[in-house]
């Protein structure tokens, strides 16, 4: 896995062969990035990534200028892995929490500008995910909640929904709050 753009672009991250995660591929991660870029400063926002896996999304974010960074995890080893690389990184401000994302969605207190989610794509956790994310009002005004899936998933008819965008075989499905 390498990281694309940003303070650490080119950096080579060797991925554990343990690891059961699939990091979103380069070609998806940058047209995701492209999206982001035109809504936001990112050294300015609060990001939150559930199922954070490999961390890929979260060290891409930290590169690229974000360093409120939230990370959650619910494999130990790939939870410390993450830890570790943003040690590494020198990445003061970035937590990493080694917790279910749906128990820790039922708990956060703060509110988010982009929210991100990757579970595993055979997982029954997606309408739960947006339900929690709107329902404790966990996104700032004008927040977006991006939900990665395969071809399977359409979510266009749940309530905040946006846009979606497909990327070879990474699908994204994205909501915002209302302002």
């Amino acid at each position: 896995m390498r990281i694309i753009a940003g303070n650490f672009k080119g950096k080579h991250i060797k991925i554990p062969p343990s690891f059961s995660s699939r990091p979103t591929t380069d070609f998806a991660r940058e047209s995701l990035f492209n999206i982001l870029n035109n809504h936001y400063n990112l050294n300015e926002i609060r990001f939150l990534d559930l199922f954070s896996g490999s961390g890929a999304i979260s060290f891409e974010m930290f590169s690229r200028g974000c360093e409120d960074i939230s990370c959650v995890e619910i494999n130990t080893s790939q939870a410390e892995f993450i830890k570790k690389i943003f040690e590494e990184l020198d990445a003061g401000k970035v937590s990493v929490y080694n917790a279910n994302a749906i128990s820790y969605l039922e708990k956060v207190q703060q509110e988010y500008h982009i929210i991100f989610a990757d579970p595993p794509y055979d997982t029954n956790d997606y309408n739960e995910i947006h339900r929690l994310v709107f329902d404790r009002n966990l996104l700032r005004p004008g927040g977006l909640l991006i939900m990665e899936h395969n071809k399977i998933h359409d979510f266009s008819a749940l309530p905040h929904f946006l846009e979606h965008r497909k990327y070879g075989g990474v699908y994204f499905s994205i909501f915002e709050q209302a302002m």
